[in-house]
């Protein structure tokens, strides 16, 4: 392996925080759709006079559509790359937004919810993976969670255009809240011209020159560029010596392949990785967050607060939450760890939504009576669950599964965990109303919790800690007493200083 990577582990590239920063915008979008969702729905509803079911189906098509986008996303990104993924994405979206804006009945509010959600799907997968191959071991924490943080920046847009735009008429405001969407999308489109590709991506192609030509500008050394050239030369099954321009990789071409190394002659390494990203793909949405997010005007509404501004209000509370503890979760990444911040977090969640059952239950139990308590607890424990589930949970789910894969497997790996984080989302979403039917919306949240505490000790046994390693190096993490088989997916050791 190289030597010394001559990287400064103070140091910070510009150029690779702004292209990880553009790239994440189209998270943004995707979080103002989410967010705005929550309280277009109540005007929807009421304009549309569309049942329960169908506002359940409205909430939860965009995810199932989503897992179709990110599955056929991986395979996208390997044929056209990382860059000219996420413009896809976002021409797709502007499609979804405009028939949302336009919408004259349910029928074509439902086509372009599901042509959004196919763009949704593709963005959740290429942002997070273009901004951890453009990154460095010291700031990759810092830089792949920013998509987690547009989504939660997003989401507080979505809420506040809900506030304001609630006051205008009932045919026309739900409307701007979805339309808007359109214009963010439009110039995310173009301005991702601008961006460079990911090295890795064009090392992947054979495309030398180009690939050193970015590490340049994304790294702070010469030596370092040098080092992250060298072990992506390896992990692509590539000579690390070979000074050509341009190459063709043996046995790797447009992630050809990929699926029977995933799923049906998996290294023991690669089958730890895949459990782990559908592991924590899977909690994320399974302890509820969706329920919390899109349906908080209705949880707030159970717990005694009954004005329409009042509710869109309170609930602008919980995206301003979920920011401001996304942000302080990107400075503490790369200091505390993946492994402890996620363990903490899911910690809260089981404590924050044991409250919040607590203190729904009660408001259920006494009908008829104003419980300003039980109000104040059930606003204080929403607020303490989004905090606990956006300082942990929330990004390094994202950071961690788009980190873990070897190099020829990233994109494809890191799609089917979207596709599971879709389906999850779906089935929370599209469900929840039924379910708090059925055993009370305390109930719900104790369920929520139970799940939160097998997720704890899922992440505690099975999840080791990846801060400060190269992606290179990062899969010997998983590989417990087993034989490197160099199949160009296994890497070999590298010093804990590498890039």
């Amino acid at each position: 392996m190289a030597a010394e990577s001559g990287e400064n582990k103070n140091s910070f590239n510009r150029y690779a925080c702004l292209c990880a920063i553009i790239a994440s915008i189209i998270s943004i979008i995707f979080g103002y759709d989410t967010g705005v969702m929550s309280g277009a729905m109540i005007f929807i509803k009421e304009d549309l006079k569309i049942s329960d079911v169908q506002v359940e189906i409205l909430a939860g098509i965009l995810n199932i559509c989503a897992l179709v986008g990110s599955l056929a996303a991986g395979r996208t990104s390997d044929y056209i790359g990382r860059r000219y993924t996420i413009v896809l994405a976002s021409i797709i979206f502007l499609i979804g937004a405009v028939l949302m804006g336009y919408a004259p009945n349910y029928a074509i509010l439902m086509t372009g919810r599901c042509t959004a959600g196919v763009g949704v799907g593709f963005a959740l997968m290429i942002a997070p993976v273009y901004s951890a191959e453009i990154s460095s071991p010291s700031t990759r924490g810092f830089l792949t969670s920013l998509p987690e943080l547009c989504i939660s920046f997003g989401i507080l847009l979505g809420y506040t255009s809900n506030y304001l735009f609630g006051k205008l008429t009932l045919r026309l405001g739900w409307r701007m809240m979805l339309g808007v969407a359109a214009v963010p999308s439009l110039a995310l489109a173009f301005g991702i011209l601008k961006m460079p590709e990911s090295p890795r991506w064009l090392v992947l192609e054979g495309r030398l020159k180009e690939a050193k030509k970015i590490l340049l500008l994304i790294s702070n050394s010469e030596e370092e560029a040098e080092s992250r050239f060298h072990d992506i030369k390896i992990a692509a099954g590539i000579d690390p010596d070979c000074v050509e321009e341009v190459v063709k990789p043996p046995n790797i071409h447009h992630g050809q392949g990929v699926w029977k190394d995933l799923f049906i002659r998996p290294t023991p390494a690669v089958r730890r990785i895949l459990n782990t990203a559908i592991g924590i793909h899977f909690f994320e949405h399974a302890t509820g967050i969706e329920a919390v997010v899109l349906y908080s005007p209705r949880i707030f509404h159970k717990a005694g607060v009954t004005s329409k501004n009042k509710l869109l209000l309170v609930t602008v509370g919980v995206g301003l939450t979920k920011t401001t503890f996304i942000l302080i979760a990107t400075v503490f990444l790369d200091k505390v760890g993946r492994r402890r911040l996620l363990l903490a977090s899911t910690a809260g969640l089981v404590v924050s939504l044991s409250g919040l059952g607590f203190a729904l239950t009660m408001v259920e139990l006494n009908p008829g009576e104003r419980l300003v308590w039980a109000l104040c607890l059930s606003i204080i424990f929403t607020y303490l669950y989004v905090a606990f589930f956006s300082i942990g949970l929330g990004p390094i789910t994202w950071v961690y599964s788009s980190e873990i894969f070897p190099l020829r497997l990233r994109a494809q790996g890191a799609s089917i965990g979207v596709a599971v984080n879709r389906l999850m989302n779906a089935i929370v979403s599209m469900s929840f109303i039924s379910i708090y039917k059925a055993i009370t919306i305390g109930g719900a949240f104790f369920m929520f919790a139970g799940v939160s505490l097998v997720a704890w000790w899922f992440f505690f046994f099975l999840l080791p800690e990846t801060k400060g390693k190269s992606l290179e190096e990062i899969e010997i993490l998983f590989t417990k007493n087993t034989r490197h088989e160099n199949q160009g997916l296994e890497i070999q050791p590298t010093t804990s200083n590498s890039v």
